[in-house]
């Protein structure tokens, strides 16, 4: 039996139009998505065979492709949930997510100086990656990460609430090589109560996390 299952979609494929067309949101889940699905699952059996023969000749590929792939599949399940067609805007305590917006102000000065922060990480990401707006357990704030492929540039224990996919497959066939048009665009889709569930869950699961020296 398969470990990691590909998750159903939380709207249909149209919803999330004009920012995101219907295709891409096809392609991108069910493709790109259910592909790192399945290379995660793969290399779980390739490491069981590995060990059950004693081979770990391959095994540095191996430990690289369930990281790339497992953490692709993590951050796309966080992905579709960041968004939704009635989102946008930024969180107000009038809609139910002031302390997250009591966060970002502590962490980054700003609403403002937030989005710019985070906007400039995705767009600017080196080839593929991620925009990631994470909370940091050790400093108990929020932090912005840069994070190359699915897994690489990560502070290790931060748990990523606000992701913004940077790989092409998520905006090439409708915004062609303008990521920052892409990322800007993004920002009228955030699902501000779902980051918010994400931010209080990550806040209370620090006393499972490595504490500070």
């Amino acid at each position: 039996m398969a470990t990691y299952t590909l998750p159903e979609l939380p709207y249909d494929y149209a919803a999330l139009e004009p920012v995101i067309n219907p295709q891409i949101i096809e392609l991108h889940h069910d493709k790109h998505h259910a592909a790192y699905v399945k290379g995660a699952n793969d290399t779980l059996e390739q490491l069981e065979e590995a060990r059950d023969k004693e081979a770990w000749g391959a095994i540095n590929g191996l430990q690289k492709n369930l990281a790339f792939h497992l953490s692709g599949h993590i951050l796309h399940s966080i992905y579709w949930h960041n968004m939704t067609g009635d989102g946008g805007g930024e969180p107000l305590a009038a809609d139910g997510v002031g302390d997250l917006a009591d966060a970002i102000t502590e962490s980054f000065g700003s609403f403002a100086g937030f989005k710019a922060q985070l906007t400039k990480a995705s767009a600017t990401t080196q080839g593929s990656g991620w925009g990631v707006l994470a909370y940091e357990p050790l400093s108990d704030r929020l932090i912005v990460e840069q994070v190359y492929d699915h897994q690489g540039n990560v502070g290790q224990g931060s748990v990523p609430i606000l992701v913004f996919d940077a790989w092409e497959h998520a905006f090439y066939l409708q915004y062609k090589n303008q990521k920052v048009d892409f990322i800007e665009a993004m920002w009228q889709v955030v699902n501000w109560q779902d980051v918010a569930k994400r931010y209080a869950a990550a806040k209370e699961r620090t006393d499972v996390l490595l504490l500070a020296p």
